[in-house]
Order: structure tokens, then sequence, then C-alpha cells
């Protein structure tokens, strides 16, 4: 994104520096991340959008060799540089892979550590340090490419997932529940009352034992009716009480909890089948912290 933007690539750094630390690192299986087909993304998104990255990419690489600039701005927030395509495409191509690997037996449950994330991203429009929806993209291809009839999608960053409401919202198949800080970016919060979307909006400074509660009202009881056969999660953890971009109160523990939580759904209902995908998260420590408390779980450690 340039320099200073707390969408970096010390994020993974820092995850990866924490689970090798840790330890828990050497209990999991690492795969690099393949390209996702550009058919595949197109489940969730319009050609013309995935077109126009490829061309402002394209364009910005022609104005480089020119002497040009070296990023092209989407919003005040977010640019792209020439390596932003084919990360984007090996992040969207990480939730794929997951996916097949968990559908095909391969493993229980994955977490993609990746970048850029992608829940802001909209059927038609990047925004908000996003431009492809990962978790849409391997929702709606479990669906179409595995055959399933119903899958969940959980998200518990500081922020909206207003691009996946956008992709997903009406869509019966999909089951999306979330909190977010309200008000707060992206404006508006929820702007659909689709009744496939549990959204929990949260006032500033709430705590963990707050937000546990409002899981235990609002997305269990859905989640738990809904029977989804895989459940997909957008984990971001800038609702850590040490992150600045948000101002909410969790610590490792919750997110311990949520995905406690999300894994006991998974085991009565989805044959334990979760794909987690890293969202946002920007204070390194915090951020290296609260996966290394996800992933544990995930992994039974």
């Amino acid at each position: 994104m340039g320099p200073g933007h707390p969408e970096c690539p010390e994020r993974l750094d820092a995850i990866e520096d924490r689970l090798l630390a840790s330890g828990v690192g050497a209990a999991l299986e690492h795969r690099e991340a393949p390209v996702a087909p550009i058919s595949d993304i197109e489940l969730a998104h319009g050609r013309m959008h995935v077109a126009a990255l490829r061309g402002l990419t394209d364009g910005l690489r022609e104005e480089i060799n020119a002497g040009g600039p070296t990023h092209a701005q989407i919003d005040p927030d977010t640019s792209l540089n020439v390596y932003t395509w084919d990360a984007a495409l090996r992040a969207a191509g990480a939730a794929l892979a997951a996916t097949d690997a968990v559908l095909a037996g391969e493993m229980e449950n994955a977490f993609c550590a990746i970048r850029p994330p992608g829940h802001h991203a909209c059927r038609d429009k990047a925004m908000g340090f996003c431009f492809f929806n990962n978790v849409a993209i391997a929702a709606l291809y479990a669906l179409e490419r595995h055959g399933l009839k119903r899958v969940a999608i959980v998200d518990f960053d500081v922020h909206h997932g207003n691009g996946t409401e956008d992709i997903v919202k009406g869509d019966q198949r999909v089951l999306m529940v979330s909190f977010f800080q309200h008000p707060f970016y992206p404006e508006g919060g929820s702007v659909s009352n689709a009744s496939n979307l549990v959204n929990v909006p949260v006032p500033a400074y709430t705590k963990g034992a707050e937000v546990r509660a409002l899981i235990d009202a609002h997305w269990i009881p859905r989640l738990e009716a809904y029977q989804p056969e895989m459940i997909f999660i957008s984990a971001g953890f800038d609702a850590h009480r040490d992150d600045d971009l948000g101002q909410m109160g969790l610590v490792e523990s919750d997110y311990a909890w949520i995905t406690e939580r999300i894994k006991n759904v998974a085991r009565r209902h989805s044959q334990g089948r979760i794909v987690s995908c890293l969202e946002g998260g920007y204070d390194l420590n915090a951020l290296a912290r609260s996966v290394e408390a996800h992933v544990r779980v995930l992994a039974d450690l």
C-alpha cells in the first residue's frame, strides 16, 4: 500500500514469527498459496471489476517503466502496486486451496495467513485495503464447484464486512453472521436487512464479555438452526484492545472463545470443516498473539 500504511508485509512476518517461537507452527502443515483461476474469482465479482484491476496493474507497469508513480490509488486508504494483482490472486487462491483440502478430508480445518484482506471488496468495487473478497469467493466456490447446499460466513473483524454482505445478501445458501463497531468504517454499517444476514453492531469500547453474550444470543441460535455444511471465517483481529484502527476491547482469550464456539457448531453440523482467512489486525504484537490463540483452538493444541 506504500510506506507507513498499516496493511503492510510485516503483518504476515509477525504471525509467522509468533507461530514459530510459540511452537504452534511446528504442529501445523504448511502449504503455499496457489494462484486463483479468474473463473473462480468471478463467482463473487463482476468481470468488469476483475478486468479493471488487471488493467490498472498493466497501466501502472507501463508508467513505472516511463519513470511514473509506483502506486495507483483506489480510494484514500487503498492503493495497488505492480505486485498487488499477483498477491490478490494468491490470497484468493489460498482460500480456494484450503476449501479443496478440507472438503477432500486432507485436513479438518485451515487458517489462511494472507494479504491483501478481502471483506470490504464488493462485487464490483475494491475498497478498504481489499481487492478480491477471499471468503466470499471460497464460500461460493464450495457451493458452485463442490455442490454444497448451505455454508456460513462468520466475520469478527472490527469493521463491518460490507463487501461480503454486498455479494451474499439474499442468497439463502449462505448465512452471514457478524459483529462490528458502529458507527465506524465503512459508513453506514449494514445497509441490508436480508434474511440471511445476522449483523450485530456494537458501540466503541465494547469488551469481550459483552461480545460473548451477543454471540450466544444472536449468532449461535441462527447457526444451529441453519446447520451449515461448512463454515468460513473472516478472521479480523483489529477489535483487540491494543489495535489503534478500532476502539473495541477484545483480548486473545476472547478470540480463543469465539473460535471454540464456531468450532462447536462445525463439529455438530459441518463435519468440523472450517476455512479461516485473515482480514484485519494492525498492531503487530496483538495480531500475532491473537492469531496464535485462534490457531491453537483450530488445531486442538
